[in-house]
C-alpha cells in the first residue's frame, strides 16, 4: 500500500502576525511571501525546516495543518484571511495508515521523511517557568499604556543614546514575565501613506513591575540615527519612544513570547550573555531574583559586552550589586583604556566558570543582542568544554531538548 499524500501545511497565524518580517528574511528557500494584508507560506515549497520558527517575536509562524496535499490552502486563499481556519480533520483511516508506513523497515527513505515532516516541536520554556499571556492584545485593539519615566542610561558623551523607558498601565490587564516583549505602535504612517508597523521591545523589569506593586513595566530603548553600514537614518519607534515626556501615551500591543523564560525552582542557575540593549531581558531576571534571592540557590553568571564602559546600560547599578549574587564579567570592544575583547572571549577566560554552568541539570542559558555574536559565543562554548573535558555538541542537544538553552539575537 503506498503512502497517502499527506502534508503538515505550514500556515502563519495573521490575528498575531505584527508584519516584521523576520520569517521571509530567514526562510532559506524562499517559501514565505507576503502582501500589504498577510505574510504566508507557500505549501508547494516548504519543506519543514523550522528555520523560521525562532526568529518569529509573537509565535504567528508556529502553526500547522495536517491535511490531504490536495487541499492544501493556496496562496491567494491565506492572502485573504482574517483568522486561521478550524482543524479539519483527516479521512478516516489515514493516520493510521502512516503509522504503518513509519513501521515498515522497507519503507523508502521519501516517505519515511515525509512522516517526519508531519511531526512538529517547538522550543521549550524552562519546566519551572511561570504561565506567559500572550497575545491579549492585538493590532486591531491596542492597549494604552501613559510614560511614568523616560531615563538616558548612557553617558552624555557617549555615541550610543539608550533610554530607559517605564510605562504605566493603569488598571487594564497587561501580565508580563521576564524574558517577554511587548510593541510598540508607533504614531503616523510610512511614506507610502501606510501605518507604521510595530516595533518590538523586550521587557527591562520584573513581572511585579519596574515599582513593585505598580502595573508598570520598562524597556531598554536605543535611539537609533545610523544603519548598519552607518548612514544617517531615523529610526521611527526608537526616535518616538527616546523622545517621549512623562505623562505622554503610547499604543502598546502584547504581550509576546513563550520560551525565553526564566526558571524559578530553587536549584536553577543562570548565564546571560548580552550586548546593548539585549540586556534587557537580563536586567528583568536579575531583578525577578534579587527581590526573591531567599528563593534562588543557584548561581548567576553574566558576560556583558559593549563599545566601552560609557556604552553601557545599566553600568553603574551593576557595580553596586555583590559578586556572590551576580559574577560578572564585562567585554568592551572599542576602549582606549583596556585591550580589545568580545563576550565571546570573556566567556574564554573564565573557561572554568562557565563550562561548569553548561554541565549543571540546572543550568540555564540566555544569549539576546547582534546576531553577529552568536556564532562567537557558541564557538566559546564548544572551547570551554573541550577544555574541561566534555562535549558540548551532547551539551547543546541535551540543552536545548530540555529548555535550558536559550537565543534572541536580531
Amino acid at each position: 500500500m503506498g503512502a497517502p499524500d499527506i502534508i503538515k501545511q505550514h500556515l502563519i497565524d495573521p490575528e498575531i502576525c505584527i508584519r516584521c518580517n523576520t520569517c521571509e528574511d530567514t526562510c532559506p528557500i524562499d517559501a514565505i511571501t507576503h502582501d500589504d494584508r498577510n505574510y504566508v507560506v507557500k505549501a508547494e515549497v516548504c519543506n519543514g525546516c523550522n528555520a523560521c520558527l525562532s526568529p518569529c517575536p509573537t509565535g504567528a509562524i508556529d502553526n500547522w495543518r495536517t491535511m490531504l496535499r490536495g487541499q492544501a490552502y493556496p496562496i491567494d486563499a491565506q492572502l485573504l484571511w482574517d483568522a486561521l481556519p478550524p482543524e479539519v480533520p483527516l479521512p478516516e483511516g489515514e493516520i493510521d495508515a502512516i503509522a504503518r508506513i513509519a513501521e515498515d523497515s522497507k519503507t523508502p527513505a521519501a516517505a519515511v521523511q515525509a512522516v517526519e515532516a508531519s511531526r512538529h516541536t517547538s522550543p521549550k520554556a524552562p519546566w519551572s517557568a511561570a504561565h506567559p499571556y500572550v497575545n491579549l492584545h492585538g493590532m486591531r485593539a491596542p492597549v494604552t499604556a501613559t510614560v511614568a519615566g523616560n531615563y538616558r542610561l548612557t553617558a552624555d558623551d557617549a555615541s550610543s543614546d539608550i533610554h530607559h523607558l517605564v510605562l504605566d498601565f493603569g488598571n487594564q490587564f497587561f501580565p508580563v514575565l521576564e524574558g517577554q516583549a511587548i510593541g510598540i505602535v508607533p504614531p503616523g504612517v510610512d511614506a507610502s501613506g501606510k501605518p507604521h508597523y510595530i516595533r518590538m521591545y523586550s521587557v527591562a523589569s520584573p513581572r511585579d513591575g519596574e515599582r513593585p506593586g505598580y502595573n508598570n513595566l520598562a524597556l531598554t530603548v536605543k535611539r537609533v540615527d545610523q544603519d548598519h553600514d552607518g548612514l544617517p537614518v531615523r529610526g521611527v519607534a526608537s526616535n518616538f519612544l527616546c523622545d517621549l515626556a512623562k505623562g505622554d501615551a503610547v499604543q502598546v500591543v502584547g504581550p509576546f513570547g513563550n520560551t525565553f523564560l526564566m526558571p524559578n525552582h530553587r536549584e536553577a542557575s543562570v548565564m546571560m550573555i548580552c550586548t546593548g540593549t539585549g540586556s534587557a531581558p537580563m536586567r528583568a531576571m536579575t531583578e525577578r531574583m534579587r527581590r526573591n534571592i531567599a528563593n534562588f540557590d543557584g548561581r548567576r553568571l553574566l558576560f556583558f559586552g559593549a563599545r566601552n564602559q560609557r556604552e553601557l546600560p545599566y553600568f553603574g547599578p551593576l557595580l553596586k550589586l555583590p559578586k556572590d549574587f551576580l559574577d560578572i564579567h564585562f567585554a568592551f570592544s572599542r576602549d582606549p583604556e583596556v585591550p580589545r575583547r568580545y563576550v565571546q572571549d570573556a566567556i574564554r577566560e573564565a573557561g572554568a566558570q562557565a563550562a561548569a554552568l553548561l554541565a549543571d541539570p540546572h543550568g540555564y542559558v540566555y544569549i539576546c543582542g547582534l546576531k553577529g555574536m552568536e556564532e562567537g559565543v557558541l564557538a566559546a562554548f564548544a572551547d570551554v568544554c573541550a577544555a574541561a573535558g566534555q562535549s558540548w555538541p551532547d551539551l547543546e542537544a541535551t540543552l536545548r531538548a530540555e529548555g535550558r538553552l536559550h537565543i534572541e539575537t536580531y
